[in-house]
């Protein structure tokens, strides 16, 4: 059921918001506050936090097991609001999540990938993927993303080579994919469902970067329509909840067979996550969020898309500058783009991505979402003022003519794909176990504990359990000096690393 359809009744609740209304209720009917939190509502808040936030944030941080909110006669305004948000996706049930898709991916690795399960998982996923198995005990083996050697960008896995992973690791029970990508590139989930449920593996789609993906006609369809088994949405990158607050949904049954995962699993997964005190704010925020996304967000989304649209038009007439679109789509692991996603070549200014930014940030106070060697990718969101769009273009345009020169930049020192390293102990016995911290060139035969990805492209070229090669160091290397940022690695100069004590 889209989002623009009713049940069966006729009738559609998606106007309603009662989380929401039954926090703001509560705030401001002036109840005696012998609870906690210990600001009673605001005025045990310091004086500065007050101003800042105002007293009607702090009236509506509330705590749960608040009678007639969270807790009392079911449906409570609660379980109604994961309800709603559930019919607006098309699933079988969603979850407010209050630290992020993070959470929902530690989640699902702990109900898929117990003590020894074999799972695939993509060798970019974020890094609460690998996180996840760590608390899990989880065996993955990686497929690796189609990759544009120009750009030095990462697209999504293609059906054939998650067939073969699929192939090689007769055991995994669940793959775990990512679409759309940072640059807004979407895999062909629905024939990655297809792989993956003709061997029998459930599919996890990480749509963190697409919480509006379905709910207009000119985005991409939502993975969790296109057959994937559990999505996650971070609903505050796109659509306006508050930030750390996402969702994740678990797919329907199709015909006569039964859901892949089952709901119970997951949600015994996340009480053992969540917290017992999580925020009424960020979760109001996910009620509000789908509330605007279900009923008024194909028209804002409309008007978001044909400023984008102008936008690129304007930034095709600055010399140096290219704007990368729906004319990737066809390419290998990518079946769609995110019209959401305004991504820039700087290559032909002369310039890295990376001076781009900056003096984007420095003269104009502009912050790019994500700035590499060869590229700047900004994040739209469904309400973004068409005025903004309009003055960014212009404010690029101003700063090419003053630091373009002549030449081109190369996008990356080698592609990762060439890397090959061998897991040899499982992730959570590396990231626990005894480490130590050895000079990168005494590292090379040992075991990492740390997970290293260079941005870009953002494909881990070391994970924890896995042994460290002279290419993998010589790599890591490259990146530091190419200017990329490393994540995840506690020593950022990559001088040193953490391995496994012997």
């Amino acid at each position: 059921m889209s989002a623009a359809e009713t049940p069966a009744s006729g009738r559609s609740e998606q106007p309603t918001a009662p989380y929401l209304d039954a926090v703001v209720g509560y705030g401001f009917r002036g109840p005696g506050r012998f609870h906690v939190p210990g600001h009673k509502g605001g005025p045990g808040a310091d004086p500065g936090l007050r101003h800042a936030l105002g007293d009607s944030a702090l009236a509506i941080d509330i705590p749960q097991d608040i009678h007639g909110i969270d807790i009392g006669v079911s449906p409570s305004p609660f379980e109604r609001a994961e309800a709603l948000a559930a019919e607006a996706y098309g699933a079988a049930r969603t979850w407010f999540l209050t630290n992020g898709a993070t959470q929902g991916n530690h989640a699902l690795c702990l109900a898929l990938a117990p003590l020894g399960t074999h799972v695939v998982a993509q060798r970019n996923s974020h890094a609460s993927v690998v996180d996840g198995l760590v608390l899990s005990g989880g065996l993955p083996s990686f497929v690796a993303p189609a990759y544009d050697e120009e750009l030095g960008m990462a697209h999504g896995v293609t059906p054939d080579a998650l067939d073969a992973a699929l192939a090689a690791d007769r055991d995994a029970g669940v793959a775990f994919l990512v679409s759309p990508t940072y640059y807004g590139m979407v895999a062909d989930v629905a024939a990655l469902a297809e792989v993956a449920h003709r061997r029998g593996v459930a599919l996890v789609v990480d749509q963190s970067w697409g919480p509006h993906f379905g709910f207009h006609p000119d985005l991409p369809e939502s993975a969790l329509r296109l057959g994937a088994d559990a999505v996650l949405t971070s609903t505050h990158k796109i659509v306006g909840s508050l930030t750390q607050s996402a969702m994740l949904h678990v797919a329907k049954g199709t015909g006569s067979h039964p859901p892949r995962i089952d709901p119970a699993d997951v949600g015994r997964a996340l009480r053992l996550l969540r917290s017992t005190s999580p925020s009424s704010l960020l979760m109001a925020s996910l009620d509000a969020a789908r509330r605007q996304l279900a009923v008024h967000g194909e028209a804002l989304l409309h008007e978001t898309l044909a400023a984008a649209k102008a936008t690129r038009e304007k930034l095709a007439t600055t010399p140096g500058i290219a704007t990368i679109a729906d004319d990737f789509v066809g390419r290998p692991g990518v079946a769609a783009y995110d019209p959401l996603r305004l991504v820039l070549d700087t290559r032909g200014t002369g310039c890295t991505g990376y001076e781009v930014a900056d003096a984007l940030r420095t003269a104009y106070d502009v912050q790019p979402e994500l700035a590499t060697v060869a590229t700047i990718v900004c994040v739209l969101g469904m309400g973004q003022p068409a005025d903004a769009l309009v003055r960014f273009a212009g404010d690029v345009d101003e700063i090419v003519k003053r630091i373009s020169r002549p030449g081109t930049v190369e996008a990356l020192v080698r592609t990762p794909a060439a890397l090959t390293n061998a897991m040899v102990v499982a992730p959570r016995d590396a990231f626990l176990g005894r480490s130590e911290i050895v000079p990168l060139e005494e590292a090379v035969g040992r075991i990492s504990c740390e997970s290293i990805a260079g941005y870009p492209p953002g494909i881990p070229a070391l994970l924890p359990g896995e042994r460290i090669t002279a290419d993998t160091a010589a790599y890591l290397r490259e990146l530091v000096t190419s200017g990329a940022r490393l994540h995840g690695a506690a020593d950022p100069t990559i001088a040193t690393i953490h391995v496994l004590a012997e």
